[in-house]
């Protein structure tokens, strides 16, 4: 076996399971920052055994003996190797008799406690839970990885000094911690969908956060908003086959062939929505798988309804101060014939977080051009396609160049 081999097995592993790791690491002593330590050595470790040992049958549990055995005494490290490994396979499974079936999301909810900064709760469950690295949790919130990373380092300790209990909140915390806990899961969801066609296909972060989103709506049955958000990501994943053509060029959602899209999907999208509604209680996630049900509705009437998507981002805007919310918003309201106003919404959002986003430059091209303004549309295309990194996605920018508004 080669160095190189191991080496990319190490790096799946680590994707697939390191916030499920780092959880169940952490879990005794409450220290995160030793659990990502003591991961990381075991990683280095197996760069250094599997070339020589092979690849284990279960790289996570070897990765979890490993770690653990950097954070008890070294003398004993052999013995609980060997002694730890059953458990640890009962441990790495989720059971379906225990309250919350999954170490992650216990580690979430501890994440989205109120003595920690709320500006750091959501990137310490990704960085933490769902192993993303600062700089693309800063990438994600559209702020200065260093800044970022001193949040996340003081978020850390603060969990570690204060001894904050690795416990379900109390019923009438749930709500507040619950809403941070959907906007990690969604947070790791659109990361690993930007990078689904990479070599590599980070498909297990976005099966991650689809995967929690489907523990939270059976834990949390009468909660309406983890419904909503499965439902969201469902209706995004449906339609994966066909963002690509068979060259591999990029295919805007109003071209897609739709009968390439996954109907199992759609229609579970379809049931979890309408559950959710039942409630009676309408939030952000019910409100953006709402535009997505009346984008997958475009094939069948043969029209967008705009006006629908026009209510649905005015209610959006009104839940959640998201940036995507206002530039969809913004676009929807050119596209529904009123482009000054859409311009106008786009240049209300705070420069400071919008000058090196590559969907706000984007929009401002779409919407520059239903203007008329063929110069503000080709300095916004300029620089959207300067911000962006997929080579797909890059080519079908540059053509827009010479195509014309529709």
């Amino acid at each position: 076996m080669t160095t190189e081999t191991a080496r990319r097995a190490a790096e799946q592993a680590a994707r697939s399971s390191y916030g499920r790791l780092v959880a169940i690491l952490a879990a005794q002593d409450r220290n995160i920052a030793a659990a990502e330590d003591a991961l990381s050595d075991a990683l280095l470790a197996a760069l250094d055994h599997w070339p020589r040992t092979g690849i284990p049958a279960n790289p996570d549990a070897w990765l979890l003996t490993a770690a653990r055995n950097r954070q008890r005494n070294a003398a004993r490290a052999r013995t609980l190797r060997q002694n730890a490994e059953p458990d640890l396979l009962l441990t790495l499974t989720p059971s379906d008799d225990a309250p919350i079936p999954d170490e992650r999301l216990r580690l979430l909810f501890v994440c989205a406690h109120p003595a920690i900064d709320p500006a750091a709760r959501a990137p310490l469950m990704l960085q933490t839970i769902l192993g993303l690295d600062a700089a693309r949790i800063a990438r994600a919130f559209l702020v200065e990885p260093a800044a970022l990373s001193q949040r996340l380092v003081r978020a850390k300790a603060r969990i570690r000094d204060t001894g904050l209990r690795f416990a379900l909140p109390d019923p009438a915390d749930l709500p507040d911690r619950l809403a941070e806990v959907l906007d990690a899961l969604y947070a790791a969801f659109t990361q690993g969908w930007d990078g689904l066609d990479t070599p590599d296909a980070p498909e297990a972060l976005t099966g991650e956060a689809i995967w929690l989103a489907r523990l939270l709506t059976h834990w949390l049955p009468e909660e309406p908003e983890p419904k909503g958000l499965l439902a969201l990501m469902l209706y995004c994943t449906a339609r994966h086959a066909a963002r690509r053509d068979a060259t591999g060029a990029f295919i805007p959602l109003a071209a897609q062939d739709s009968r390439l899209w996954n109907r199992d999907q759609i229609i579970e999208a379809e049931n979890l929505l309408t559950a959710a509604a039942r409630a009676a209680r309408f939030g952000r996630y019910q409100c953006e798988a709402a535009i997505q049900s009346v984008h997958i509705q475009r094939p069948i009437t043969g029209k967008l309804n705009l006006a629908a998507l026009r209510t649905l981002y005015d209610l959006l805007v009104a839940h959640t101060d998201g940036i995507g919310a206002r530039i969809g918003r913004a676009v929807i309201l050119a596209e529904s014939g009123d482009p000054t106003a859409g311009l106008a919404a786009l240049d209300a959002l705070d420069p400071a977080r919008i000058t090196t986003h590559q969907p706000w430059w984007v929009a401002r091209h779409r919407i520059a051009r239903l203007s008329g303004d063929t110069a503000l549309a080709e300095t916004a295309l300029v620089q959207a396609i300067s911000l962006t990194e997929d080579p797909a996605t890059r080519a079908f920018l540059t053509a827009q160049g010479n195509a014309s508004p529709n």
